[in-house]
C-alpha cells in the first residue's frame, strides 16, 4: 500500500494520474468526498495533521508515502513522520524546493523546508527528497486578469525561472515510490528552459490565439498585492524569492527529470498548449481568481 498525503493538491492529483493501474494507492486528503478517482484498487480517507487519530488509520498497512507539507511555518511534516515511522512506513518521498541548496535564501518558507528536509533524513525511514522549481502550474493565477482584460501582470517580468510542470514532478515521484534506486536521493527537477513571465505570457498569446499584452508590477504594488493575501512574514519571504530570481538564481536547467524518467522535461509552451481551457472565458457566473503576482514568486 501507497499512502498519497494531499491527495488533491497541485501536484498530489497528478501523482495519483501518473500511477499505472494496479497499484494499491490509499489517498489521504481532508476532504474524501472530493477524490474522484474510482479505480477499485485506489482508496480515499480522511487526514488531517492536527488529528493524530487520523493519521494512525490513514497510515495503516502502508509501507511507502508521498508527502507535501503545505502549512508554511508549521509543523505537518514532524508530526506525519512520527506518525509514519510508528505505523512502520519504510520509505517517504517528501516533495520540497530547489531553494533549499541556494546559500543565498534564507526566508521562511526555505528555512522551513530546511527543516522538513532535516526531519526526514533523521526520521529512520528511507528517504526520496524532490526539489522543484516553480509550478508552470503557477500561472493560472493570472487566468482571471487574461479573461477579462487580456493582460498578464507580474513582478520583475523579465527575470528567468527554469520552471517545471506538476505532471513531471509526479512522474518522478511515482518512479521513487515504485522502482529501487532513489532512497538517499534528491532530485532537482526543473523544465528545459528558464523562461521569464514576459516570454510565457507571449507564448500564453499564442496558444490561446489572442493578443495579450504584460504589465510590470513595481515591488510595493506585488507587495500590497501579497499582504492582501497573506501575513507579513510570508509576504516578505515570496518577495525576498522573486528578488533572487531577478537576480539569476533560479535561471539554472537541470536534467533530475530526464535522469529519472528516461525523457525530456515537458516545456511551457507544452504546458500552456495542455491547459489553454483554463485561460478561456467563462460564463458571467463562473467564479473567477484573481493572483496577479504568485507565479513569479515561486
Amino acid at each position: 500500500m501507497i499512502l498519497v498525503a494531499g491527495a488533491t493538491g497541485t501536484v498530489g492529483r497528478e501523482v495519483v494520474r501518473a500511477f499505472p493501474p494496479g497499484v494499491p494507492l490509499r489517498l489521504m486528503t481532508r476532504n474524501p468526498e472530493g477524490v474522484t478517482v474510482t479505480r477499485p484498487e485506489v482508496e480515499a480517507v480522511a487526514g488531517d495533521y492536527a488529528r493524530s487519530d487520523s493519521l494512525t488509520r490513514a497510515l495503516r498497512g502502508v509501507r511507502k508515502a508521498f508527502l507535501v507539507p503545505s502549512r508554511v511555518g508549521g509543523d505537518e511534516g514532524a508530526v506525519f513522520l512520527r506518525a509514519a515511522r510508528a505505523a512502520g512506513v519504510r520509505h517517504v518521498v517528501a516533495l520540497s524546493a530547489a531553494s533549499v541548496t541556494d546559500a543565498r535564501a534564507d526566508d521562511l518558507i526555505t528555512r522551513w523546508q530546511r527543516d522538513n528536509e532535516e526531519l526526514l533524513r533523521r526520521s529512520g525511514m528511507a528517504w526520496t527528497l524532490l526539489r522543484p522549481r516553480s509550478f508552470m502550474s503557477n500561472c493560472l493565477s493570472w487566468a482571471g486578469t487574461v479573461r477579462s482584460d487580456r493582460v498578464v501582470r507580474a513582478l520583475y517580468g523579465t527575470s528567468a525561472n527554469a520552471c517545471v510542470d506538476p505532471r513531471d514532478i509526479a512522474e518522478v515521484a511515482v518512479r521513487a515510490l515504485t522502482e529501487d534506486g532513489h532512497e538517499g536521493a534528491a532530485h532537482t527537477l526543473t523544465g528545459p528552459e528558464a523562461i521569464s513571465a514576459a516570454e510565457q505570457t507571449r507564448l500564453l498569446a499564442q496558444v490561446l490565439g489572442v493578443s495579450l499584452r504584460f504589465e510590470e508590477l513595481a515591488p510595493e504594488e506585488a507587495r500590497a498585492a501579497l499582504l492582501r493575501r497573506h501575513p507579513p512574514e510570508l509576504a516578505e519571504a515570496l518577495l525576498s524569492s522573486a528578488r533572487r530570481q531577478r537576480d539569476g538564481a533560479k535561471a539554472a536547467v537541470g536534467s533530475g527529470v530526464r535522469e529519472v524518467t528516461g525523457r525530456p522535461a515537458r516545456s511551457f509552451a507544452e504546458w500552456a498548449g495542455d491547459h489553454a481551457g483554463a485561460f478561456a472565458p467563462r460564463r458571467p457566473h463562473e467564479g473567477e481568481g484573481i493572483g496577479m503576482v504568485r507565479s513569479a514568486l515561486g
